[in-house]
C-alpha cells in the first residue's frame, strides 16, 4: 500500500513543519474549535473548502457530500448545520457548489450510476423545474447553470429547515450565502446578495 504510505508520511511532514513554524499550533488548535464559517460543499477533491477560502484548521467547520445537497431527510447534514448554528454558534452558513459537479452532470445526463440515483432525484427535479430556462442553452452553459441553480436551492432548503428557522426565530445572527467555486480559475462568486 505505497499509496498509504506516502500520505502517512506526508503528515509527518507536515505535522512537524507547521510545529517548526508555530510552535504552539497544534495546542491552540486541541483546545478550542469556534470557527465563524459553516460550509456545505461538494465531495469533490479539487474543491477543499479551508485551502480555497485560504483558512487554517479550525477556522471553518465542513460538512460536504456529493452536490453540495441540503435534503431535508439527511440527518447527517441536519446534524451538522445543528450542531453549526446552536452549539458553534457559526455566524454564516455557505452553501458552495463548483461548476463542471460530477453529481450534478450525472443528473443531467440521466446516467444510471447505482445507489447515487436516488440522491441525484433532487437535482433531477430542479432541472425540471428550470425546463425553460434550460433546455435552450449549449450543453456546457446547462451544466453551469444546473449547478448555479442548485447551489441556490441547496440554500434555500437551509434557509427553511427547522434549525435555521428556529435561529431565526431567536434573533441569532447567522447569515446564509449562495457561493459558487470555478475550478478553471479557483474564484468563488456569490450568486445572489447574501441573506
Amino acid at each position: 500500500m505505497p499509496e498509504i504510505k506516502k500520505l502517512l508520511d506526508n503528515n509527518i511532514r507536515w505535522a512537524e513543519a507547521t510545529q517548526a513554524q508555530d510552535p504552539e499550533f497544534f495546542s491552540k488548535l486541541s483546545t478550542q474549535q469556534s470557527p465563524v464559517y459553516l460550509w456545505i460543499g461538494c465531495s469533490d477533491s479539487r474543491v477543499p473548502a479551508n485551502q480555497i477560502v485560504d483558512l487554517m484548521p479550525g477556522d471553518i467547520f465542513v460538512h460536504r457530500n456529493v452536490a453540495n445537497m441540503v435534503i431535508h431527510t439527511d440527518f447527517n447534514c441536519l446534524s451538522v448545520l445543528q450542531y453549526a448554528i446552536d452549539v458553534l454558534k457559526v455566524k454564516h452558513v455557505i452553501v458552495c457548489g463548483h461548476y463542471g459537479c460530477g453529481g450534478v452532470e450525472a443528473a443531467l445526463k440521466g446516467d444510471k450510476l447505482g445507489l447515487i440515483d436516488n440522491w441525484l432525484l433532487h437535482i433531477k427535479d430542479i432541472a425540471s423545474e428550470h425546463h425553460e430556462t434550460l433546455a435552450p442553452l449549449p450543453k456546457a452553459e446547462k451544466l453551469a447553470r444546473l449547478c448555479e441553480l442548485n447551489v441556490l436551492q441547496q440554500a434555500e432548503n437551509v434557509r427553511r429547515t427547522s434549525v435555521f428557522q428556529d435561529a431565526m426565530a431567536r434573533g441569532q445572527e447567522v447569515k446564509l450565502h449562495s457561493w459558487i467555486y470555478s475550478l478553471s480559475n479557483g474564484k468563488i462568486t456569490s450568486l445572489h446578495r447574501d441573506k
